[in-house]
């Protein structure tokens, strides 16, 4: 591994530690030119690559990056902690890999984030549905809140657990 403060290509792993569930291994290195101490992860990365079909038919590598810029960008400066924007896009990753090989539709992807904004914030759901959905008119928009209005919401319980981590959709 190579130091990020000197460059230097020889390290000794001082601790190794399992993380997220198993899913990542955390490294301490030691570089032995400078002795700065720096940490590496380690993740398994899926056989096959993730495809996203976008609307006007291109192709493009699917990037959860992507998925947690939406989910950001729609909650803005709504009281939506940071650790449940992370658990919604990884709920959403982890959908789109266990039912999709190779490719899977943009839109398909959008849909998936707006079901999971629709039980943590309806104010973040509308954001981002007015993007994703392209509502463009005034009439578009209150056919959307109409729809959010009619269908039933997620329990006290259920929205709590989400919004500390412990529970799931």
């Amino acid at each position: 591994m190579i130091c990020p403060f000197c460059s230097h290509n020889h390290d000794k792993v001082i601790d190794s530690r399992s993380s997220e569930g198993g899913e990542v291994i955390r490294r301490r290195r030691h570089c032995l030119k400078c002795d700065r101490r720096f940490t590496t992860y380690e993740r398994v990365e899926p056989a096959g690559r993730l495809m996203v079909v976008k609307k006007d038919g291109s192709r493009v590598a699917f990037s959860s990056d992507n998925i947690i810029r939406g989910i950001a960008n729609a909650c803005g400066k709504r009281p939506i902690s940071e650790d449940v924007k992370q658990q919604l896009a990884k709920l959403v990753e982890e959908e789109l890999h266990s039912e999709f090989e190779r490719e899977v539709p943009t839109i398909l992807i959008g849909e998936r984030v707006m079901s999971k904004l629709r039980d943590v914030d309806k104010i973040a759901y509308i954001r981002f549905a007015t993007e994703h959905l392209q509502l463009s008119t005034l009439e578009d928009l209150q056919r959307e809140l109409d729809d959010l209005s009619s269908r039933p919401t997620q329990s006290a319980a259920q929205t709590t657990l989400f919004a500390s981590g412990r529970g799931k959709n």
